[in-house]
């Protein structure tokens, strides 16, 4: 590693949002001596061509590295101490890739809302990666950064003001303007069909704890109907990305050592408003949802534009409820689009944050937050536009 020529290779530079990352890290980190990039994807003129496109140096290193070449991906990875990976849906296209870092003992950053196989990859690689010296960070992106790290923030807030965390912690969605990403909507898409090819998975897609391997909790709230939220006085409709959001709170709280507890209860909605008009709004939700996996979805390459990407936001709603009843309320919001704009800053962010922030995090398959804390909290308000605050 020592001998590594870069501190990053992001792969899939040429895609829609890996091109964000690149620009990213083009322009926050541009005249930064001390950390060293490069751009990997199947063509090597495209690469010239985005390369120019974001403005970023002439001597940019590109490298051409195809999920369909194993060999190439080992290359790439032979090159650098840390891989983001925009390429995907992960299940298709990621298992090479994961498994050339894990072997190289390298760090790996991804964008996965893909719980069954997360798990396999768990499965299949945590006693390597944690032998081999590599870092494995899933979901760094809007799926699950801003969810997982509002959970920690409130329960720290929960910890002062109760002098415990809370049992019983609400997620919930207040405003979210922008839109969700081709390549997330194309994840959950491949993530039903496999189920549909094999119903053996039902069980571990509908299960809270999918990605705590040998841990099961309390039964969670279903989360799958609307209703109306009296302590919020608003009706409240189901989440497309409480699938994957839950089960990364829920690996969280296990990789830390259960700080939330082992009975820790964890839901995830969209508030939609009072009376009639809430409940119709949160019915709008549940329909909109099934678009979202459909023929009218985005497409992976496909993406926002820059005006639309800088005009979206999110405000995100955290209650940590104590068992007397009691609430600490936090905030999380972003500056721009969750699924691009926002998505983009944050894993760019979390690969440096345990490249220079916190290097001594030990080998195995992390979550961002559980990885980074506090520190990662730091780099996301100080760089990416996020800010997390207490509510009264």
């Amino acid at each position: 590693m020592s001998s590594s020529k870069f501190d990053i290779v992001v792969y899939g530079a040429t895609g829609f949002t890996g091109q964000l990352v690149a620009e990213y890290l083009a322009a926050r980190y541009k005249g930064d001596a001390g950390l060293t990039w490069a751009m990997a994807g199947r063509s090597k003129e495209k690469l010239v061509a985005v390369r120019d496109a974001i403005g970023a140096p002439a001597n940019t290193p590109l490298i051409v590295a195809d999920a369909s070449d194993p060999a190439s991906l080992k290359a790439m990875v032979a090159q650098t101490k840390s891989v983001i990976t925009t390429v995907g849906p992960y299940q298709f296209y990621g298992n090479d890739v994961l498994a050339a870092c894990v072997e190289a003992g390298v760090d790996y950053f991804d964008l996965c809302g893909e719980p069954l196989w997360m798990r396999q990859m768990i499965d299949k690689h945590e006693a390597a990666a944690k032998a081999s010296g590599a870092r494995i960070v899933f979901s760094c992106g809007f799926d699950s950064v801003p969810f997982e790290l509002g959970a920690f923030f409130v329960q720290e807030e929960a910890k002062r003001a109760f002098g415990a965390p809370a049992l019983r912690v609400k997620g919930r969605v207040r405003d979210m303007r922008g839109t969700l990403s081709g390549g997330t909507a194309a994840s959950a898409k491949a993530t039903f069909d496999a189920v549909a090819k094999d119903l053996s998975l039902v069980a571990l897609l509908k299960s809270p704890f999918a990605l705590t391997p040998g841990f099961e909790g309390p039964k969670q709230p279903a989360g799958s109907k609307p209703f109306l939220e009296d302590d919020l006085q608003s009706w409240a409709a189901p989440f497309m990305m409480a699938l994957i959001n839950t089960r990364n709170v829920h690996r969280s709280n296990m990789l830390m050592g259960f700080p939330y507890g082992k009975d820790f209860v964890y839901d995830e909605m969209v508030l939609t408003g009072p009376g009639e008009k809430g409940e119709a709004n949160a019915r709008l939700v549940m329909a909109a949802n099934a678009g979202k996996t459909g023929p009218a979805a985005p497409k992976p390459g496909e993406g926002p534009s820059k005006e639309e990407r800088e005009n979206g936001g999110y405000d995100l709603l955290y209650i940590a409820i104590a068992p007397d009843g009691r609430q600490v309320r936090a905030a999380v919001k972003g500056d721009r689009d969750p699924g691009y704009g926002s998505t983009s800053k944050m894993i760019s962010e979390c690969a440096i944050c345990l490249l220079r922030d916190t290097p001594d995090v030990a080998a195995g398959i992390w979550t961002p937050g559980a990885a980074m804390g506090h520190p990662l909290i730091k780099r996301l308000v100080d760089h990416a536009g996020l800010t997390f605050t207490v509510e009264k």
